[in-house]
């Protein structure tokens, strides 16, 4: 029986890791997509209002299931949420976009992994969390890391890197703020809803989101596609297999696998978009992507998914 359930653990044990690596290689494909869309003639704000928005459309189908969990918040809970989602899912998404065309699709997501960098001094000030003399070393390897991405280029660019970390600074708060908004208390599948519904919300009370799918029903079907890749395949699908896989996986473990989401989207940007950097802005970008694989090992701290969202709540 023991060597049964021995076999059973670590076959859940590679489910659980084959997911991870999936759902890192979906959120990769998000600055191609972006990018495609760009080409088309949509702006980084357009990219934005069509990802938040199509997904939004997609997991109302959770609704029903949720809807329990979601009577019972206090208004507390729902201006808390609602900091996270404008700030972690419409912030980050839209500085993200930009930052793609300004440095292409594998800076940006590199950039976007200073995170935790950022969660450091946002959990020491927001929640009152120690800082460690180890997150401080990780966080300068990363700062360094970008100081190398920074060099040789225009001041085009540079403005594209500020992008880039103003991307990571609102998903390192995406974090913070739930972690402070629920203490807790609720599963993922019911912060992953009101992140993205609360932002579509918004974005259904301004005339650009209208006219942005007005323009996009004039355009080819593959123009949906991408649409539907950006939303669907580099939105819910991922963070579905991430809830998952959790299920299957300690949370540390599976942030570890998440390096491949910067990977993809660097192989992506060279194969497809013939995008390429320095030897010393690689470098940068290999320490960047290097401190945040340390700071998931030796700190515990999910890249992708904080904390507080490791639920394991069947809904």
């Amino acid at each position: 029986m023991a060597n049964t359930d021995s076999v059973m653990s670590a076959r859940q044990s590679w489910i659980g890791t084959i997911q991870i690596i999936t759902a890192a290689v979906c959120w990769g494909t998000l600055g191609i997509f972006s990018t495609y869309l760009n080409q088309i003639g949509f702006s980084g704000w357009q990219v934005t209002i069509l990802r938040i928005v199509t997904a939004a459309f997609i997991i109302l189908a959770m609704l029903p299931k949720l809807w329990p969990h979601l009577i019972k918040l206090r208004p507390k809970q729902w201006l808390g949420l609602a900091l996270q989602s404008l700030i972690g899912v419409l912030g980050m998404s839209l500085c993200y976009f930009f930052a793609v065309i300004y440095v292409g699709a594998g800076p940006a997501v590199a950039l976007l992994y200073t995170a935790p960098v950022f969660s450091l001094l946002f959990s020491k000030f927001l929640l009152s969390e120690s800082i460690t003399r180890k997150s401080v070393l990780l966080a300068l390897m990363a700062v360094f890391g970008v100081g190398l991405t920074m060099l040789g280029e225009q001041a085009q660019v540079n403005w594209g890197i500020l992008l880039g970390l103003s991307a990571g600074m609102c998903y390192s708060l995406y974090g913070v703020l739930g972690k402070r908004a629920m203490h807790d208390a609720h599963p993922a599948p019911l912060v992953f809803f009101t992140s993205i519904i609360i932002s579509a919300g918004v974005l259904l009370f301004l005339p650009d989101t209208y006219n942005t799918y007005e323009q996009l029903l004039t355009l080819p079907l593959l123009t949906w596609g991408y649409v539907l890749g950006l939303s669907l395949l580099g939105t819910v699908v991922p963070f579905g297999l991430y809830m998952k896989a959790l299920e299957k996986l300690p949370a540390t473990r599976a942030s570890v696998f998440t390096i491949f989401e910067p990977l993809t989207a660097i192989a992506l940007a060279v194969l497809l978009l013939h995008q390429s950097l320095s030897w010393i802005q690689y470098l940068g970008v290999a320490l960047i992507l290097l401190a945040a694989l340390l700071n998931a090992v030796l700190n515990g701290t999910a890249t992708r998914v904080p904390r507080w969202l490791k639920q394991r709540q069947k809904i």
